[in-house]
């Protein structure tokens, strides 16, 4: 009994011992209000790390990663909107933290490009099948001679 008690104990010392080994000063960050907090991680979950290059500030558990999350945690505390925090990072960083980059005569061929392919594709799968059509409905004429050997040949097979 007494030993089993033990156990329990050790267990759940154990358990709380590893989750506080987990935490850092940005994962328990504590906000003035919740729509804060709500603002501070779409905000995160929109940048991406400067590091990890795949991941959002809030996936990413590089060093950066943390240091920029509690960046924008303060800074959203403070008071700033999300366009003064994602000027902050764009100037610190470039405009690669961002996800969704911005439409700029820069960017202009990530926006439209795929949009221009779709249309050569289709200009291409077009002409393609028109091509094919014209070539199928064409009858081509045959000479006499010609009939006369496929005629020839035709019966051979029969027998």
């Amino acid at each position: 009994m007494i030993k089993s008690i033990f156990t329990i104990m050790a267990a759940l010392l154990l358990s709380l011992t590893v989750t506080a080994v987990n935490a850092t000063p940005v994962d328990t960050y504590e906000f003035k209000s919740v729509e804060n907090q709500k603002r501070a991680l779409g905000l995160a979950h929109s940048l991406r790390c400067p590091q990890c290059q795949n991941q959002n500030l809030i996936d990413s558990n590089s060093p950066v990663a943390q240091d920029l999350r509690l960046e924008v945690y303060e800074m959203v505390d403070a008071g700033k909107n999300d366009a003064e925090v994602i000027e902050f990072m764009t100037s610190r960083y470039g405009d690669f933290v961002l996800y969704k980059p911005r439409m700029e005569a820069k960017t202009l061929v990530l926006w439209l490009g795929p949009v221009g392919l779709l249309i050569i594709a289709f200009i291409i799968g077009f002409i393609f099948i028109r091509k094919q059509r014209i070539v199928a409905t064409e009858v081509v004429e045959i000479s006499a001679e010609e009939q006369s050997e496929l005629d020839k040949l035709l019966k051979r097979d029969d027998k």
